[in-house]
């Protein structure tokens, strides 16, 4: 991610806003002179230690500056610095140094741990008390030194609570030797190492880097060992010291006071043991100044080394000794030789000003920086030239090369190391975790229009092949500086004691705002429920009142909010964001009278830096369009994976998609060509969802659908940086001469709010999330899927994949905006959905209701009811509402009787059941016509008789109903007995061609099957009713002359007038009937064995119906009669043959003699006369039989009689006398 802000940060015009540093003020316009006169001094060091700055300058002058902190009440408040004193260190004038060359004040270092400070001013070490810089050790000097410092960077030298009397071991440069001193309550040299000419040293523990002018060497402080590692300039040739790699002893003499040493730090094994001299005598500092030391450096008849040394002058080097132990150490590669030989140093450089002796012909000086970014490295820079550029080497404690080196575009003037995996006093976020290593150089580049002074920043802890470094530049810009001075040498370092400090910034963009939709000030309008129809806009007067009913249901109780609630509550979000945008830095940076905290720039700014620049970029042209969209979809690109680890980079990472997005939702609302591809809209799709930014903002941005936002009365509330954004889009929109609806919004923005209204759905159950957006989300969703839906085919069910589809989920799975979800349905015309809807909430009056309404008519553009009364008929079943089964099965019944009688004949309903009474009384008020439904379900499903008479009456009142209305139905009968007639046996029953020729459709006819069956059944009715209501028939109307009703109903009812006269013994009436009105011979013979039962075909009869063999011969013999009245001669001769033949013991043969014509064949009768002759003959055998079988059953009896007797035998009565 690093790699590619980086890249960002190229394009843009401010890029020092955009990187991973910034510049705040620590205190302007130094009063650098007292007077304020000099222009030409200078800052040459900076120091803060427990809210005490030390600033020292050219002049030779330490300003002590006091810190005030700002007043508790005001968060945004900085701290401000009085001047608390103005110090003049005092220096001995160098003896070789030229007149006037004085750098000032060099070097401050603070001893916390002791309460002590040591000032090098012009090659001069002074000692003063902290924190008021009063001096201490009387007048104690150290004269002609290069440097100070040295302190183990692996003890936490800040601590005052730790001991003081374990002291802190600082080096002092000097000419000729370092010099190992224990600073406590008095100064003491512990130690005198020979190396000469040193100006720079690092140390960590007991191996401290060591740089003269020349080159780098590791030196073991307690064991007084060093191994050189390599040129500061890769140009110079002269190495002294020896060999690169090989362990040299470099104990100085032990006279003089060096104390045995005391250093807590563990000596560590770096080099071969060796024979060094540590058993000396222990003095203090001053003695040592005063005495020891110059007896010492006169003894050995040396003069005193030159405080200051020159570039030029070759340093004094001392050959090893004899007896010394060495080690090869390899080393790695110096840097490549650029060709070029550059003699210029570089600007700035503490080198030294004295000249003893003409420098080598091509040798180069340069300043050795020397860091330390972890407690096993040192980072050292090498180069060519002060305008060539140098290189960082990292190497252990060892020697060895730890990491890839770094490229510097030029030498720079100071490095500093910030950060890295075990660096704990770097500046960092509050709350944060491990960060990234960086190294800041000073140094000055060429632009085009001139040079530049500023700060190069890059990676120190990733992987130069890997192409992840990239290197930012910081420089010091206009905002920072009140000055207008063209562009300034930087100074750096980094301080003893961090300081903490706030973004404001950070609190202004993550603090919660209250953001509101709609125009006006945000506490207007409390709600907006979306009343009004999006597409038509309909009176304001009903947005008034879905408002109030809002509002009371929002709100769970009536109390107005308390005054000042959304102050309070904006302060408490800033407290909180301000507590988490802190941060502590320990860099300072100085430029002429400006000193600045170098503080890590926190990734929101950063990504906020970009994000300003992109949208300030002029875009006039379609490329420069797209190029917007381009960088916009990298930086979300570049935090996709990037996991949180606190809670500020949390809401940082929240805060970029969602603004992000939002900027690209805008370029494409504004500019939908060119074209989002599939890839960009999904990115943007997935951080306006997974931003958790609130749905109803992106709404906010589509006029269309923003009358759909319910909002209640404490608003929405978004992070501050948002709502200013989409503030600035909402007041850029144009006016549009009429209100925009959903209609006129581009297929593809149609699409992406299905998408992501979709996607947004699937976070309800989220308790962080307030109900009034579901509902927004809900009610927009559900009118961008039925402004989709409206050209889908009519009648279409909703295939998967399809919008219709969609459309059902939604309101399968329910809406939280039911009432709108309603309204906008209705408006839509889409009753069907509504129904649905309706379904999901168990609402079961209203779905039928619904679907009552697209039945009788009303309009339904989707048209997916289908058969609606079955529908109905379906659902009736499958609730257990007995009053809505009751209301719509008679509504049903009313319209299509079939169907709705069966919802109150279902037995498998989940409603209670109905008692049959009941249904027909409430069919016969509501749905008169289903009444002979429901009662032929009882009498033929049920086979309960009790409602046989009900429903021959409503049969007998459907068949003579029609009858006496229609001719027609007049003819058709009249034609089917005619039709009957003129079949020539054998031919079926006249129930049977009826029920074969009748129309299936045509529910007299089958009504008038079902007549003839009730009436020739076994079922007991009231057939005197039945009779009496064929009687009451009044006589035909039309043409044909008048009849009597008795006349109308033996001539169009003949077989129901038959069944009836069967039943009240009337036979002969029936009879004759079949016989000459329907020429049904064989139902009339069947007559004579079954009575009316035989009509109808039924199996069984009524038992009143049954006929005595008596009655049955009488039958028998009227039906002859019948036969030999019929007209047709031939149906006479056959009909009357036929029974005589089949049936003729039915008949006397005399009396059958007697009634066939004398002019008759005899071989009409031939049959039944020979029957007849057998069965008399056959009779009067078995008289014989019988009589003789009498006799015979006679003689059995008597001859009983007589055994008996005479076992008995006889009996004496003897008489009473």
């Amino acid at each position: 991610m690093a790699s590619d802000l980086a890249l960002k940060q190229k394009e843009l015009a401010n890029p020092s806003k955009a990187g991973p540093f910034v510049l705040r003020p620590l205190l302007q316009n130094v009063p650098l002179s007292a007077d304020g006169g000099n222009e030409e001094i200078k800052i040459s060091c900076v120091d803060f230690l427990d809210g005490n700055l030390y600033v020292g300058t050219t002049a030779s002058e330490l300003l002590h500056f006091f810190q005030i902190p700002p007043d508790p009440q005001d968060p945004t408040g900085s701290s401000q610095f009085i001047l608390a004193s103005r110090l003049r260190p005092a220096y001995s004038e160098a003896q070789s140094s030229p007149s006037g060359s004085r750098p000032g004040v060099q070097q401050i270092l603070l001893l916390p741990r002791v309460g002590k400070a040591c000032v090098l001013c012009n090659w001069t070490v002074t000692f003063y008390s902290l924190p008021e810089l009063s001096p201490v050790f009387g007048t104690t000097q150290v004269r002609n030194c290069n440097w100070i410092g040295g302190v183990d960077l692996n003890e936490d030298v800040g601590d005052a609570g730790d001991d003081r009397s374990r002291g802190v071991t600082i080096l002092l440069s000097l000419n000729r030797r370092i010099q190992v001193i224990r600073i406590g309550e008095d100064a003491r040299v512990v130690r005198k190492i020979d190396f000469a000419g040193s100006t720079l040293s690092v140390r960590r523990d007991s191996i401290a880097c060591v740089a003269d002018s020349r080159s780098y060497s590791l030196l073991d402080v307690d064991r007084q060992l060093k191994i050189p590692l390599m040129s500061i300039s890769s140009l110079d040739n002269s190495q002294p010291g020896g060999p690169f790699g090989q362990a040299q002893n470099v104990a100085g003499d032990s006279d003089g006071g060096l104390l045995r040493s005391s250093s807590s730090a563990t000596a560590r094994p770096m080099l071969a043991p060796a024979d060094i001299q540590s058993h000396s005598r222990s003095t203090s500092l001053g003695g040592f100044i005063t005495g020891g030391v110059r007896r010492q450096e006169r003894k050995t008849g040396e003069p005193e080394d030159p405080v200051f040394q020159d570039g030029d002058v070759p340093t004094p080097t001392r050959s090893p000794a004899p007896g010394e132990a060495s080690r090869d150490k390899p080393l790695p590669a110096p840097p490549r030789d650029p060709g070029g030989l550059i003699a210029a140093q570089a600007a700035g450089a503490n080198t030294p000003a004295r000249t003893t002796s003409p420098p080598k012909p091509g040798s180069v000086f340069l300043k050795p920086h020397i860091a330390s970014p972890s407690s096993e490295e040192f980072l050292i820079v090498t180069g060519t030239g002060p305008l060539d550029p140098g290189i960082g080497m990292f190497v252990n404690l060892d020697g060895d090369p730890t990491r890839p080196t770094l490229e510097f575009d030029r030498y720079p003037r100071e490095i500093v190391v910030d950060g890295g995996a075990v660096d704990l006093s770097s500046s960092r976020m509050s709350l944060g975790v491990e960060e990234e290593g960086y190294v800041l150089a000073s140094m000055a580049k060429e632009f085009q229009d001139g040079l530049h002074h500023g700060l190069e920043i890059q990676r120190c802890d990733v992987n130069v092949a890997e192409g992840e470094p990239e290197k930012r530049w910081l420089e010091i810009g206009p905002e920072d500086s009140k000055e207008s001075a063209p562009s300034r040498p930087i100074g750096i370092r980094s301080l003893l004691q961090a300081e903490e400090m706030r973004f404001e910034e950070v609190v202004e963009l993550l603090c919660q705002r209250r953001f509101s939709p709609f125009s006006g000030h945000p506490s207007t309008p409390t709600m907006s429920l979306g009343s009004v129809d999006s597409r038509t806009a309909l009176s304001m007067e009903r947005l008034s009142q879905e408002k109030e009913l809002f509002d009371r249901d929002l709100e769970s109780d009536d109390e107005p909010l308390p005054e000042g609630w959304e102050a309070k509550r904006n302060k408490e979000g800033e407290d909180f964001v301000r507590g988490l945008a802190k941060t502590t830095s320990r860099l300072a940076a100085w430029a002429g009278a400006d000193i600045w905290w170098v503080v890590r720039n926190p990734l929101l700014l950063q990504m906020e830096s970009i994000m300003q620049a992109v949208s300030s970029q002029e875009q006039q042209t379609e490329a420069d369009k797209l190029q917007t969209r381009q960088q916009l979809l990298s930086l979300l690109t570049t935090i996709k994976n990037q996991d949180a680890k606190t809670e500020l980079e949390f809401m940082t990472l929240g805060y970029i998609k969602q603004k992000a997005s939002i900027m690209l939702l805008t370029a494409f609302l504004e500019s939908p060509e060119p074209s989002f591809t599939d890839q960009e809209m999904a990115i943007m799709e997935e951080n306006l969802v997974g931003g958790d930014l609130d749905a109803r903002v992106v709404l906010a941005l589509i006029p269309a659908l923003r009358n759909e936002i319910v909002v209640n009365r404490r608003g929405i509330w978004i992070y501050g940086g948002v709502r200013d954004l989409v503030r600035g889009c909402m007041s850029a929109e144009k006016p549009a001469p009429v209100i925009q609806t959903v209609g006129s919004l581009a297929p593809n923005v149609l699409q992406f709010l299905r998408r992501f209204l979709t996607a947004w759905r699937k976070k309800k159950g989220f308790g962080s999330i307030p109900d009034e957006v579901f509902r927004t989300v809900d009610a927009s969703l559900l009118l961008v899927l039925l402004e989709l839906d409206q050209d889908a085919p009519r009648g279409q069910l909703g295939k998967a994949g399809t919008t219709r589809r969609e459309l059902y989920d939604l309101v399968d799975n329910g809406v939280d905006c039911f009432e709108r979800a309603v309204d906008l349905l209705e408006t839509y015309h889409r009753l069907y959905v509504v129904s649905r809807l309706y379904q999901h909430r168990k609402m079961v009056g209203d779905v039928l209701a619904t679907w009552r309404r697209i039945i009788e008519g009303e309009e339904d553009r989707g048209g997916e009811l289908g058969d609606g009364e079955q529908r109905v008929r379906g659902y009736l079943s499958n609730i257990g509402n007995q009053t809505l089964v009751q209301e719509y099965g008679l509504w049903l019944a009313s319209r299509n009787p079939k169907l709705g009688v069966q919802v109150f004949a279902d037995d498998r309903g989940k409603a209670p059941r109905f008692e049959p009474t009941q249904v027909v009384a409430l069919l016969k008020e509501e749905a008169p016509g289903a009444v002979k439904y429901y009662l032929e379900h009882l009498v033929f499903g049920k086979d309960n008789t009790a409602y046989v008479d009900e429903l021959i009456a409503y049969y007998l009142d459907i068949v003579i109903d029609d009858l006496q209305s229609s001719p027609s139905s007049r003819e058709m009968v009249t034609a089917s007995y005619e039709a009957y007639r003129a079949l020539r046996p054998p031919k079926p029953t006249y129930v049977r061609f009826l029920t074969d020729n009748a129309p299936h459709d045509d529910e007299v006819w089958q009504g008038r099957l079902r007549l003839l069956e009730l009436l020739g059944g076994g079922h007991n009715y009231d057939a005197a009713a039945t009779q009496k209501r064929l009687d009451s028939l009044s006589s035909l109307s039309g043409s044909q002359k008048q009849t009597t009703g008795k006349e109308v109903r033996q001539e169009l009812l003949v077989p129901e007038s038959i069944i009836l006269n069967g039943l009240a013994k009337r036979h002969e009436e029936a009879l004759r009937l079949l016989v000459h009105h329907l020429g049904d011979y064989d139902t009339a013979v069947s007559y004579c064995l079954r009575g009316g039962s035989s009509l109808s075909g039924s199996a069984t009869g009524r038992r009143d119906s049954i006929l005595t063999k008596e009655t049955q011969t009488r039958l028998f013999r009227v039906l002859l009669v019948e036969f030999l009245s019929l007209n047709d001669i031939n149906d006479r001769v056959e009909q009357t043959g036929a029974l005589l033949e089949r049936f003729g013991g039915w008949f006397d043969v005399l009396e059958v003699l007697q009634l066939i014509p004398d002019s008759w064949s005899v071989d009409i009768t031939a049959e039944f006369l020979v029957s007849a002759l057998r069965r008399l003959v056959r009779e009067r055998h078995e008289t014989t039989v019988a009589r003789s079988l009498s006799g015979a059953e006679n003689l059995r009896v008597n001859y009983d009689l007589l055994v008996s007797i005479d076992e008995k035998g006889p009996v004496v009565d003897a008489g009473a006398g």
